[in-house]
């Protein structure tokens, strides 16, 4: 074990099979064989290669030819994959070149490293977002059904860890789907910027196609034959559209921990608002059978946290020199594979969360009433300061806190009914009462739900 996702243990917690199969060595060369392939029958098409030559590169463009113990080792000597993968299909071309003419020499016409390593980076990243965005749906219809269920349901809004005013529960949430949401519009603008092919040969000029006048006409037609856009010019050393998606990946994953450190805070004894989905012995402790433990929100935090710092490793890519660079590029092939896997685990923890989260409303309107009234102290204040002035009321309702702190046989209602300055302002216990009702404090928590949802 490299990395957790290697593990036979770790990596259905830490990755999942199928981003881990995109990143995979076989995905990888399958695409590095598409190229090829697609190369070969865009350049014979325009007449700048033989024809046969296309038909026995197409041929032996297949991941099962491919010797991938030789291709290690030839990788490992040479220090690219992409020159070795090249030398076996030239060679096997010509093996079954049955004119003798050589076809194979054909393979890899006017591309370069890069190109075909940066292109494949793109498709992998495609069917990464691919995944991504449809595990991200699913987060969003699970969200869009509990902000529906619990638009109404009351509970205490956390200010500084400490209880601040009543909110609803779909209000909460309702914060968390706006978030998702934009964050799936950001995915759809990213892929259009993302969603290029490189091919522009060894500085990215296209010198070694510029004497056929065809040159642009071949970049043309292998980024149309492998549904990928044409970029404004060549990207070897500018690397922003895979830091974009690098960070991206941050922030979805970062806003996954925030609800995962909400669901936490929730589940802590004292508080039982609300908890992960029952399995049996999921979160159970080794000696303290009573314990039942946060598990996927731990797993949320742990990948969240170390997706954040691999692509902050990304950003040292942007600093490439000159027009092919000496080191920040291949700083992607290690830190994109876990950026991506750890991303969609994270994704896929939360939306299991959401689907069997279990809502203890009953909880919430008990931790409501912990205050005995002072979640409600700033309704008061504001009903007051109309009468006597804002800040007069403030300092009214703040030694009126105080004092029922310190006589816990009380509610802030009783000492709100026995103050004298509170009788003068004219209103009397059933008003009073209204003010104390925590459910008469929501705020617009049910119509931003509403305007959320309607988006």
């Amino acid at each position: 074990m490299t990395a957790v996702s290697d593990s036979l243990i770790f990596r259905e917690m830490f990755s999942t099979p199928e981003v881990a199969q995109i990143w995979a060595d076989q995905r990888r060369t399958e695409y590095y064989l598409q190229f090829e392939a697609k190369l070969a029958s865009v350049q014979a098409r325009l007449g700048i290669i033989p024809k046969e030559a296309e038909q026995v590169i197409q041929s032996v463009c297949r991941f099962e030819y491919i010797d991938m113990e030789r291709y290690a080792s030839d990788t490992k000597q040479i220090g690219y994959p992409v020159l070795p993968l090249v030398k076996q299909l030239v060679k096997l071309a010509n093996e079954r070149d049955v004119s003798n003419q050589n076809l194979g020499e054909w393979v890899h016409w006017g591309a370069t490293t890069q190109d075909v390593t940066d292109t494949a980076t793109v498709l992998q990243l495609r069917d990464t977002c691919s995944v991504v965005s449809e595990t991200l749906k699913g987060i969003i219809v699970a969200l869009r059904g509990l902000c529906q269920k619990h638009a109404s349901t009351p509970m205490a809004a956390r200010s500084n860890l400490q209880q601040a005013v009543p909110i609803t529960f779909g209000f909460k949430l309702a914060r968390l789907l706006s978030t998702f949401q934009r964050h799936q519009q950001r995915l759809e603008e990213v892929l259009r910027r993302l969603l290029v092919v490189e091919f522009g040969g060894a500085s990215g000029t296209l010198a070694t196609l510029a004497d056929t006048g065809l040159a642009m006409e071949v970049q043309e037609g292998l980024a149309k034959e492998l549904g990928l856009g044409v970029p404004e010019i060549a990207w070897h050393t500018e690397r922003d559209r895979i830091v974009e998606i690098g960070a991206l990946f941050a922030m979805l994953a970062g806003t996954c921990a925030k609800f995962a450190l909400d669901i936490k805070l929730l589940m802590q004894t004292e508080v039982g608002e609300v908890f992960e989905p029952y399995a049996a012995h999921r979160g159970s402790s080794s000696t303290m059978p009573q314990k039942r433990n946060p598990i996927s929100s731990v797993y949320i935090t742990a990948l969240a946290a170390t997706v954040k710092q691999l692509s902050a490793a990304l950003f040292d890519s942007l600093v490439e020199d000159h027009e092919r660079s000496t080191g920040p590029w291949e700083i992607e092939w290690i830190v994109l594979p876990q950026i991506s896997t750890m991303t969609h685990a994270a994704l896929v923890h939360t939306q299991a969360l959401l689907e069997g989260l279990e809502v203890y409303p009953d909880a919430m309107r008990k931790n409501l009433n912990l205050t005995r009234g002072g979640i409600v102290s700033e309704a008061v204040m504001m009903a007051l300061g109309k009468v006597m002035g804002r800040q007069k009321a403030h300092d009214l309702v703040y030694d009126l806190c105080i004092r029922l702190a310190k006589t816990p046989d009380k509610t802030l209602l009783d000492l709100l009914v026995e103050n004298p300055s509170i009788k003068e302002c004219g209103l009397d216990r059933e008003a009073l009462e209204r003010l104390c009702d925590p459910e008469n404090y929501l705020g617009l928590s049910k119509k931003m739900v509403e305007r959320v949802l309607n988006v």
